[in-house]
């Protein structure tokens, strides 16, 4: 199984969505210059992180931020990880959406946010996505050349089964687009990718955008690769900026051979069941 050359985009999000996409398309290019396979964005690249102004930037599938992804991907022959953008659904509601594109520019996966952001951070921060966002309802694998990936979005990561149920499908890199901010960051950042990591014995790939002190709502960056191990390969700083990590999927392969987690789970103790469209139960 070949190594895999992930290229972290952390770029700082600008008002207007077209100036992002341009921005992206330059960071974009750096990064397919440097050769890598897979670029990963960060989440709501293409608008600023504020709940109430998600709608007048979403976008239904196919729209100006799904065509510039798709062309990018095809004209470089990369695969984009697409962070998420709002995505406007066919009924009318308003999703956090990450798409996957293969090296043809064709959608090989999609995940909607499925736990929305609603914290009371002890009265320092107060933020509520449900007030104009669904949740997804579903933990959907996509396959690539090297092995099978998987995508969760930011809040997800805090909730086990998000990881475990790609993991259970043969996942070995989960790719989290986030934006924690400087409540949770420092605190968690690091330590939640670290843990989904060990846990299911997977790449956890975690792209954030730059931080901006300006905006209203100041991320805390660090975008990072922890491995199967949970190791940190990777930790980026607040500042904008490309970084280029190389990973070898075969590595879960061999620390799941030598700690065999997931086959000595007690299935006659306790089980863990979902609904994901064709798959019922694990």
């Amino acid at each position: 199984m070949c190594r895999i050359k992930i290229a972290s985009l952390q770029l700082k999000v600008l008002e207007d969505k077209y100036d992002n996409i341009e921005k992206l398309a330059e960071m974009i290019a750096y990064g397919a210059a440097e050769d890598a396979d897979i670029i990963s964005l960060p989440e709501m690249w293409n608008c600023p992180y504020e709940t109430k102004r998600f709608p007048g930037y979403a976008e239904p599938e196919k729209g100006d931020s799904w065509l510039a992804l798709s062309t990018i991907a095809r004209k470089n022959a990369k695969y984009i990880v697409g962070g998420s953008i709002p995505e406007l659904g066919d009924d009318g509601r308003v999703y956090n959406t990450c798409y996957v594109f293969g090296r043809d520019g064709s959608q090989i996966g999609k995940h909607r946010k499925v736990h929305l952001f609603d914290i009371y951070a002890h009265g320092e921060q107060v933020f509520k996505e449900s007030d104009t966002l669904t949740g997804g309802a579903s933990f959907d694998t996509f396959e690539t050349e090297w092995c099978r990936m998987a995508v969760n979005i930011c809040f997800d990561i805090r909730f086990p089964e998000s990881s475990r149920i790609p993991a259970l499908k043969g996942a070995k890199v989960i790719f989290n687009p986030a934006s924690f901010n400087m409540t949770t960051g420092p605190a968690h950042w690091e330590l939640a990718f670290r843990q989904r990591a060990v846990e299911n014995q997977v790449f956890m790939v975690g792209t954030a955008a730059a931080r901006d002190p300006d905006a209203s709502y100041t991320g805390y960056g660090h975008s990072i690769i922890t491995d199967p191990w949970g190791r940190v390969l990777m930790q980026m700083d607040e500042k904008e900026g490309v970084c280029i990590t190389e990973i070898d999927p075969a590595y879960a392969d061999e620390v799941r051979e030598k700690l065999p987690l997931i086959p000595a789970r007690r299935t006659d103790v306790y089980d863990l069941c979902y609904n994901c469209h064709t798959d019922q139960e694990v």
